[in-house]
């Protein structure tokens, strides 16, 4: 399971390191293989261990291929997927074109998800957190959350 915040370098060669409380979960759930795809609504990555995302894949390639929605993510989510593994090290390779989805350079923020994680370039992240903090102090409660004690 993936939680907290990570701040992560990024080498030249497009490599970054897994925080080390994730690579033992990683290497008994998954042998270290995982997958990494686009996020459709945000541009950051969205990294499964390859067992979670085998599932995911399967029910989007399950989904109705004439609507445009689902047409949609299956082309982006499924289009996107790259199968990465972990080294000796605890290093995940990206290529190009997901760094560059994601304006991933130097500086990243690992977030954990649960079952995912997420990869954002640090300002990027930093961004977004702040908009969604003033955001949700306007929004108010969704009915799902209103009995859930924090």
């Amino acid at each position: 399971m993936f939680r907290g915040v990570n701040n992560i370098n990024i080498d030249v060669k497009g490599r970054f390191g897994v925080p080390s409380r994730f690579r033992e979960f990683l290497t008994n759930h998954c042998r270290g293989e995982m997958v990494v795809t686009i996020d459709t609504e945000e541009k950051c990555l969205l990294i499964y261990p390859r067992p979670d995302w085998d599932d995911i894949q399967r029910r989007v390639e399950d989904l109705p291929s004439f609507n445009a929605v689902t047409r949609r993510v299956q082309r982006l989510l499924i289009g996107h997927a790259t199968d990465v593994q972990m080294d000796a090290s605890g290093r995940v390779l990206l290529t190009p074109p997901l760094r560059t989805y994601a304006n991933l350079d130097k500086r990243g923020i690992l977030i954990g998800q649960g079952k995912k994680m997420e990869l954002w370039d640090e300002s990027a992240w930093n961004n977004k957190r702040d908009i969604w903090v003033e955001e949700g102090q306007n929004l108010g409660i969704p009915e799902e959350l209103a009995g859930l004690s924090l």
